[in-house]
C-alpha cells in the first residue's frame, strides 16, 4: 500500500499519535469462499490526504481519525462500489472499518472479509465490529457472546477482532455476566479490546465498576450519537464518563443522517431518501442556521461541509474518530478531507455558539 507522508498534529485535546503501523497484533488468513475478485479501484492516490494516526484510548491501537463504517455494504452500496469503497478508504491513508453482525444480516462482514483477503490487508486494518442485535445471536449473555464472536470471525475470514462493540445494553443480563463473556473471549486471543454502543452514563460506571470487581477488561471505547444537531446526549452526561474512563469516543451519526452534508436543505430533497422521515425532522429553523455557518466556514477553507462537521468533532475531547458511512468513491475522498481541515479556535467557537443546546 502506498502511504502519504505524516505531517500533522492531532489535536491537543486528545492523545494521539502519528505512526505507520495501524496494528500490532499478529493475524492469521484463513481460506474463504470465492474472495471477490474486481481490480483494485483506479481512483488516485495521491490527493492530497495525510495520514494522521490517533491513539485509541488506554489501548496500543492507533487510527485513522475518520471510521469507514461498513453499514451500507451489502445493502445501498453493492458488492463492487463497497470494494471501491474500502480500497479508496484505504489508499488516502484510512485504516479503521467499523461494521456489525447485523449490517445486510452478515453480508458486510463477509465483503469485508473478502476484500481483506483478496488485497492481502489484514495486518493494515483495525477491524472493529458489534455484537447482540443480530438474528441469530441476539443479546448478551455469555453463550450468545460467544457464538456471535466466532460467527463473525468466519465471516471476516481472520482470527481476532481488533475491537468489539457490544451493540446493545442488554438489561436483562446482568453485566458480571457480559463482562466475564467477553474477557474469556480477550484471553483466548479472539477480541483485544471491546467498547460499548448506546450506553447510558450511569450503565458505564456500572460496567467500569463490575470490571473491577471482578479483575477484567474493561471497556475502552464508546460509540454514540453525536453530531452537531444533536448534542445533548452525548454532552449532558457521557462526555465526563468518557472524560473520566478514558474512554475513545467514536461517534455515530455524525453527518446526522447526510443533513450536515448540506444534500438536504428542503423537504423536496429527501424524497426517495432511504432515511427520508429522519431527515426531514432536522430541516428545522435552527439546524438550518447550523448548516449555513458550517457551509461558511467550509468556503474559508475549501472545503466539503461534511469535511467541516467532522472536523468539528475532531476537536472534542476524547473523541477519536467518527463512524460515517460512504457509497462511491468520491463520497470518501470528501469524508476523509475532515483529516486534513485544520479549524481556527474562532472557527470552533462559532459553530459551538450556533449549535448550543
Amino acid at each position: 500500500m502506498t502511504e502519504s507522508p505524516s505531517s500533522i498534529e492531532t489535536p491537543s485535546t486528545v492523545p494521539s499519535d502519528v505512526v505507520a503501523p495501524a496494528t500490532e497484533a499478529p493475524s492469521q488468513r484463513h481460506g474463504r469462499r470465492a474472495a471477490l475478485t474486481s481490480p483494485i479501484s483506479t481512483v488516485p492516490v495521491d490527493l492530497g490526504i495525510i495520514q494522521p494516526r490517533r491513539r485509541l484510548g488506554t489501548s496500543d491501537l492507533r487510527v485513522f481519525p475518520m471510521a469507514l463504517s461498513g453499514n451500507v455494504f451489502g445493502w445501498t452500496a453493492d458488492d463492487k462500489s463497497s470494494l471501491d469503497v474500502l480500497d479508496t478508504y484505504f489508499k488516502v491513508g484510512g485504516n479503521f472499518v467499523d461494521t456489525a453482525d447485523s449490517y445486510g444480516d452478515g453480508r458486510s462482514e463477509e465483503l469485508i472479509g473478502e476484500w481483506m483477503h483478496s488485497r492481502r490487508m489484514r495486518e493494515d486494518v483495525v477491524l472493529a465490529t458489534k455484537i447482540g442485535k443480530s438474528l441469530d445471536n441476539p443479546g448478551l449473555t455469555p453463550l450468545s457472546i460467544e457464538r456471535a464472536v466466532e460467527a463473525s470471525l468466519r465471516r471476516l475470514g481472520t482470527d481476532h477482532i481488533d475491537l468489539l462493540y457490544l451493540h446493545v445494553d442488554d438489561t436483562d443480563v446482568a453485566f458480571e455476566r457480559t463482562l466475564l463473556g467477553v474477557d474469556r473471549l480477550i484471553r483466548a486471543g479472539k477480541v483485544r479490546w471491546f467498547g460499548g454502543s448506546d450506553h447510558s452514563g450511569n450503565r458505564l460506571y456500572e460496567a467500569r465498576i463490575a470490571a473491577g470487581m471482578l479483575g477484567v477488561a474493561p471497556m475502552v471505547a464508546l460509540q454514540n450519537r453525536y453530531n452537531l444537531v444533536e448534542r445533548s446526549e452525548y454532552e449532558r452526561d457521557l462526555a465526563q464518563v468518557a472524560s473520566q474512563q478514558r474512554l475513545a469516543v467514536m461517534p455515530r451519526f455524525a453527518l446526522a443522517s447526510g443533513f450536515l452534508s448540506g444534500k438536504y436543505r428542503r423537504r423536496a430533497d429527501v424524497k426517495g431518501h432511504r432515511r427520508g422521515s429522519e431527515v426531514a425532522k432536522l430541516l428545522t429553523k435552527k439546524n438550518l442556521r447550523i448548516l449555513a455557518e458550517v457551509d461558511r466556514i467550509a468556503s474559508l477553507h475549501a472545503a466539503p461541509a461534511s469535511a467541516v462537521a467532522l472536523a468539528w468533532l475532531l476537536t472534542k475531547p476524547n473523541v477519536v474518530a467518527p463512524v460515517v458511512s460512504a457509497t462511491s468513491p468520491s463520497q470518501v475522498i470528501e469524508l476523509v478531507e475532515a483529516a486534513r481541515v485544520q479549524l481556527t479556535r474562532h472557527d470552533v467557537a462559532e459553530l459551538d455558539r450556533v449549535s448550543a443546546h
